[in-house]
């Protein structure tokens, strides 16, 4: 695949990015896509590697490597070598419902297992995946293609995020007619409302949003179901119901003073932040704002990174983001070879910000909030940090991070953002419909499938796995879908 001595030829050449003082002056994607003669030579890199890890999609030492999708990279990878995007796009659509999203939002767990990247530098995947998908819609070939012939049979699918929206396009595409119920005002669940538009902007979302309408899936929102609509009326009225309501309950951090005005979770003030992009939004934005305060971050990933981003735009007068964990190694360590996850140390574009608006990393490692203190007025005007290390219980043998003694260090914030992870679904959603719990308090699936202890209710995405990424959502949106299929016909083409 790709050109065969393609990967001594060329160098990995990445799309540029404004630099960090230009783009945050706005919410705007900042990257700036190659020339197709540009993306031909990277597709050229592919190097016919004959195991190809990249759309490999399984987990080894517990970390996924490769496509959870399984896309056909090394094939779509040749296509755009040879300049045939039309054709490439048909490869990527065959495993993928939604190659727009990402090509944005995904952290390219096939880049970080691309065979390429054993001795240099791997194939630019991501890159190539979103030039085929924009190739496809500037030339109208991603366009709606509705089924042909109806089932006669009706899906509800409860959650509108990437899993809800994977079940639904398969379903939809199988000839089922596809409901999709979404609490929020607006279509997209995680993507539309957990992701900031300097990531993907939400005029992504609506494109593809409006093809399935076009091929006939189904789109209600602000309604919840359990709340504003019973299960037994959405039982009664549909022959199956997909639950994809992602893991509603944030992660909380338990520290006197915890209660204090200016203390919000990660994803409620990313939603604000969003919503007041979009000021004709159903429901009106609280207009949080970290304009002119100091800010501290609990939590070192992704939704934590987004915080710092979407803090500096807002022109924060500081930003710190604390991580409980020591550093990742800049290296790989021996313990974590190719081509697992590697478990390194990365700077992302809000990271890279800070450093440029801040003069310094914003990460904190080895480091939580020991308490929260509070002025006259009873709102937020500081927090006391303390230190971590890491200690070995006697007890159970487990590693844990303890604080370390008289390390306590009092620091002025005005404005804290929990980006902690998240703790299963939402109870009402086991209440409304009598669902049982796994260990981990998702949505249980019998013997390991997706259906639930309900007949005909099914789960999917991070309600049934837990919280995850995006295009593992999808993938899991879509082994459901197959299985909601066999269900319905007693048999699956999908």
């Amino acid at each position: 695949m790709g050109k065969a001595t393609g990967f001594l030829e060329y160098n990995r050449v990445e799309s540029k990015a404004l630099s960090p003082l230009d783009r945050i002056k706005n919410f705007n994607e900042f990257h700036i896509m190659l020339s197709l003669k540009e993306q031909s030579e990277q597709g050229a890199r592919c190097m016919e590697c004959g195991v190809p890890f990249c759309q490999y999609g399984e987990s080894i030492k517990g970390m996924t490597s490769g496509c959870p999708l399984h896309n056909l990279i090394p094939e779509w990878n040749d296509m755009v070598f040879r300049g045939n995007y039309e054709q490439a796009y048909y490869r990527l659509k065959k495993t993928s419902n939604f190659p727009e999203f990402t090509c944005r939002v995904c952290p390219a767990l096939c880049e970080k297992a691309c065979t390429c990247g054993l001795n240099g530098d791997s194939v630019s995947v991501r890159e190539n995946e979103r030039a085929i998908i924009e190739y496809a819609y500037e030339k109208g070939i991603a366009k709606a293609n509705p089924p042909k012939n109806r089932t006669q049979k009706k899906v509800a699918v409860i959650g509108s995020g990437p899993a809800g929206l994977a079940a639904a396009d398969d379903l939809n595409r199988r000839g089922h007619s596809v409901t999709v119920f979404e609490r929020n005002d607006a279509v997209g669940g995680l993507l539309r409302y957990g992701i900031p538009n300097m990531k993907l902007e939400k005029w992504v979302i609506d494109r593809k949003i409006s093809i399935m309408e076009e091929e006939g899936v189904e789109f209600k929102t602000c309604v919840e179901v359990g709340k504003d609509l019973a299960s037994k009326e959405l039982l009664k009225d549909y022959d199956a119901v997909v639950i994809a309501t992602g893991t509603g309950n944030p992660r909380d951090i338990n520290a006197p003073g915890r209660d204090v005005e200016g203390i919000y979770f990660a994803v409620d003030f990313l939603t604000d932040a969003t919503k007041q992009l979009y000021p004709d939004t159903a429901v009106a934005p609280k207009n949080l704002s970290a304009k002119g305060l100091d800010v501290i971050v609990i939590g070192g990933g992704d939704t934590g990174n987004d915080c710092v981003g979407t803090c500096i735009r807002q022109g924060a007068k500081s930003v710190k983001q604390l991580e409980m964990m020591s550093a990742p190694p800049k290296e790989r360590r021996e313990s974590n070879p190719w081509p697992q996850w590697p478990l390194v140390l990365k700077t992302d574009y809000g990271q890279e910000e800070a450093i440029a608006v801040f003069g310094s990393d914003p990460r904190i490692y080895e480091t939580t909030v020991k308490e929260f203190k509070k002025d006259k007025k009873g709102k937020l005007k500081s927090a006391v940090l303390v230190s971590l290390e890491a200690k070995i219980d006697k007890k159970s043998g487990r590693r844990m991070m303890v604080p370390v003694e008289g390390s306590e260090k009092e620091v002025p914030c005005q404005l804290v953002l929990i980006a902690a992870g998240f703790l299963g679904t939402k109870k009402y959603i086991f209440d409304a419909f009598n669902l049982e719990a796994d260990e981990r308090t998702n949505i249980k699936g019998i013997n390991g499938s997706h259906l639930t202890s309900q007949k005909s209710i099914f789960t999917a995405g991070d309600a049934h796995t837990g919280q995850s990424l995006v295009v593992k959502a999808i993938a899991d949106g879509k082994k459901c879908a197959l299985e909601v299929d066999s269900f319905l016909m007693g048999y699956s083409n999908l």
